[in-house]
């Protein structure tokens, strides 16, 4: 039997750059095309899923800020630049360029990492962030949640596969790293097709994915459609099943950025049991630690 070996972002932060490296959550005052032409994904909340941007100031303050703050706290002295909240390729060009350079700027920001649609990039976009790539590492994170069609029409992802993975390859082949998410528990899917989502992801050779239950937010259109639906929420002990599988068909050199995602406490609905974190992160290393034995 093969054991599970997970290449943890930590670890490989720590062996790429040799030091751990700090993340600054940032707002570009991005929005969502698939909210301007189709209301959104159907789980995304009102502040695009993006929950800990630490304020609105330009580009370059959250920069100072959270690196002021982050090295009085933590003696942090490398960092990522982070873009999660929306769509952060949904504008023009040469305000993309203005905004990821004010990102970069300090010395100590070592990465730009960039949240952003399938449907929300072309080449002139990809040929920007390649230019970037060569002066810090540029990562682009892309919601797959599920590749079973019924499950995508039903969430409103509004672009196919096809689009995900042709876009993911152009990225590649420009030297760009790719994160896929993938969201356990979707309405009406089983364990097979959260797999095979996962399976999806290895054989097109994504370098990263993350992965947490689905949870409803009091503020997402989830909550209405839960209340009329009541499907079937996953137990905590089931999503770390479910997750501990997933890790069975990952390739060792696929870099795990989360195995649970940060549920936005004020607002959460349902499941209770994704507030606490560490709970479940020491729940899913017990697994594995069991299944390793």
């Amino acid at each position: 039997m093969k054991k599970i070996k997970i290449n943890r972002l930590s670890d490989y932060l720590k062996k790429t750059y040799g030091t751990k490296v700090y993340k600054l959550p940032l707002d570009g005052g991005f929005s969502c095309p698939n909210r301007k032409n189709s209301n959104g994904c159907i789980f995304c909340s009102e502040s695009g899923s993006g929950e800990f941007t630490f304020n609105k100031n330009s580009i370059k303050d959250q920069v100072e800020l959270q690196i002021k703050r982050l090295s009085e706290k933590k003696k942090a002295d490398k960092f990522i630049a982070y873009f999660q909240s929306f769509t952060n390729t949904y504008k023009p060009v040469n305000e993309l360029r203005k905004i990821y350079s004010d990102a970069i700027e300090n010395e100590n920001v070592l990465v730009l990492d960039i949240a952003t649609r399938g449907d929300c990039l072309d080449d002139e976009k990809i040929q920007l962030l390649s230019d970037i790539n060569k002066e810090v590492d540029v990562w682009v994170e892309m919601g797959l949640q599920s590749t079973k069609k019924s499950t995508l029409e039903l969430i409103n992802r509004a672009y196919s596969n096809e689009v995900y993975f042709d876009m993911a390859k152009k990225l590649m082949d420009n030297g760009i790293k790719v994160i896929s998410h993938v969201i356990a528990g979707l309405p009406y899917e089983t364990e097979d097709d959260f797999l095979e989502s996962v399976y999806q992801t290895q054989i097109h050779d994504i370098w990263g994915i993350k992965i947490h239950s689905l949870y409803i937010q009091t503020d997402s259109r989830l909550y209405d459609y839960y209340q009329k639906n009541k499907f079937k929420i996953l137990t905590m002990d089931e999503y770390t099943d479910w997750v501990v599988d997933s890790f069975k068909i990952l390739n060792e050199d696929t870099v795990v950025h989360r195995m649970t995602g940060d549920a936005y406490k004020p607002k959460l609905y349902l499941p209770k049991w994704s507030c606490d974190k560490l709970k479940v992160i020491s729940e899913i290393n017990s697994k594995i630690k069991t299944y390793n034995t």
